[in-house]
């Protein structure tokens, strides 16, 4: 890793401002003067990757060059666009998209926004944006000199490939603690191949060009000082960074009293902590477990009823949680179906529930997650991996709130990893075992036992 410094230890010497600003000076510096083809950067959670790639497409429209952005979803385009325009209204972005994917409307209010699902009618735009599989079907025009791949670490190295050769070089920005790419076929006859189509496009790219620029974001802007530390030790101990706020710089509070029951007991230590574990009795379950289903919309409706509020670096005055700031997480889309059930039954709406894959990247003031070995009996591959706990413990400003039966540590150390060890694969580090077992350690220190 080269152009970032550690981040350092002694809170004292620490500067977060002052250490982002170094790490995106530098980045930028590579992008705009560099002479490789591609600078890649780590980005852990809310580390103002959006902010950087946004900055990176101003500057470089700024300097006079046209450049494409990449990003993965249809979604991700509408943001970025949406942010791209709202930083400089002048700013003649091209939004290129499917026929049968028609934008977000809500880019109807940037009049600089151009819009087509032909290239040739936004070549002339300063910056044109559209999701990696789009790109895949651009054949036939000059190459742009710049492009920013966004969700990096998220795309897979054929989508690279398909469009390596639309530019000339590249800033992949990405987060690698997160879910690896999706793919809906088998992989395994590729596994250890240089030219795995499967395999992360950031993995594949340093994999043939070891000499690229790589620099990393070492602030998270959104992960209090409560969370960073487990974040970062658990999920990225090679790339550590910190939390752009310190301890009191966010608090959490309520307006109602408790009424003594598990998820409000639950709820004041989260407020105080930042986390808070509700603990279920051991028992085998089926995967939309009732109780711990019934468990979490408790909690969301109690912390609505009782008015959460919080203060933080944001707002100095106290800001209520709403429900469209709270949002539930889980592993599987039947579960997610299961608490929207629960809390419609409670009269709870505006709330986010999804999976993983869908909340990843996106933040709220507090989330309640149902954890994903949660009354299995078994530890799978897909369960115990470490991008999956990552997202649903790095969604929150304020507060996190883990629902869960008692029992995991033990399955865990009954179930140790028996995927196939394959030559020319690394082994990813650390793994969902060794994850798992230090996000249930800290959660140990702020259990509170589910009493119905």
């Amino acid at each position: 890793m080269t152009g970032t410094a550690e981040p350092a230890r002694n809170d004292e010497d620490f500067d977060p401002g002052a250490a982002a600003a170094l790490a995106t000076g530098r980045i930028l510096h590579d992008t705009r003067q560099g002479t490789k083809r591609g600078v890649v950067v780590d980005s852990p959670p809310g580390a103002g990757k959006s902010t950087l790639v946004v900055r990176a497409a101003r500057e470089l429209a700024d300097s006079g060059e046209q450049l494409m952005i990449v990003a993965q979803t249809n979604a991700q385009v509408d943001d970025l666009t949406d942010r791209l325009a709202t930083a400089d209204p002048g700013l003649a972005i091209g939004r290129l998209h499917g026929t049968d994917s028609p934008p977000d409307p809500a880019l109807d209010r940037h009049p600089q926004v151009a819009r087509s699902p032909k290239v040739a009618e936004l070549r002339g735009r300063q910056v044109v944006i559209a999701t990696a599989a789009k790109w895949g079907f651009v054949k036939d025009v000059e190459p742009w000199r710049h492009a920013i791949v966004d969700e990096a670490y998220q795309m897979r190295s054929d989508a690279l490939l398909r469009v390596a050769g639309l530019f000339e070089r590249a800033l992949f920005v990405g987060d690698p603690g997160q879910l690896d790419p999706f793919s809906v076929v088998g992989a395994e006859q590729w596994a250890g191949l240089s030219y795995d189509p499967s395999a992360s496009a950031v993995v594949t790219l340093l994999a043939h060009n070891p000499d690229l620029p790589q620099h990393r974001l070492p602030v998270s802007w959104r992960l209090p000082a409560s969370a960073a530390p487990l974040i970062s030790d658990a999920f990225y101990p090679d790339t550590r960074f910190r939390s752009g706020t310190g301890p009191g710089d966010r608090l959490m509070s309520f307006t109602g009293p408790g009424d003594g029951g598990a998820a409000d007991r639950v709820l004041d230590e989260a407020a105080a902590a930042g986390w808070g574990l509700l603990e279920l009795p051991a028992r085998f379950t089926p995967r939309t477990d009732p109780e711990a289903v019934g468990a979490v919309a408790a909690v969301v409706r109690r912390l609505l009823e009782r008015g959460g509020r919080t203060v933080s670096e944001r707002s100095p005055q106290p800001q209520p949680v709403t429900a469209d700031r709270v949002a539930v997480g889980t592993a599987h889309r039947d579960q997610a179906a299961a608490v929207r059930s629960a809390l419609a039954r409670l009269g709870v709406t505006g709330v986010t529930v999804d999976t993983a894959n869908r909340l990843q990247g996106r933040e709220f003031d507090v989330t309640v997650v149902l954890h994903p070995l949660s009354g299995r009996p078994d530890a799978t591959a897909f369960h115990l991996e470490t991008g999956r706990l990552c997202v649903l413990a790095s969604r929150h400003r304020h507060a996190c709130v883990v629902v869960c039966r008692a029992g995991v540590d033990t399955l865990l150390d009954d179930h140790p990893s028996t995927e196939p060890l394959q030559l020319g694969v690394a082994v990813k580090f650390p793994d969902g075992w060794e994850a798992n077992h230090a996000v249930l350690a800290l959660l140990a220190e702020h259990r509170v036992r589910w009493d119905g």
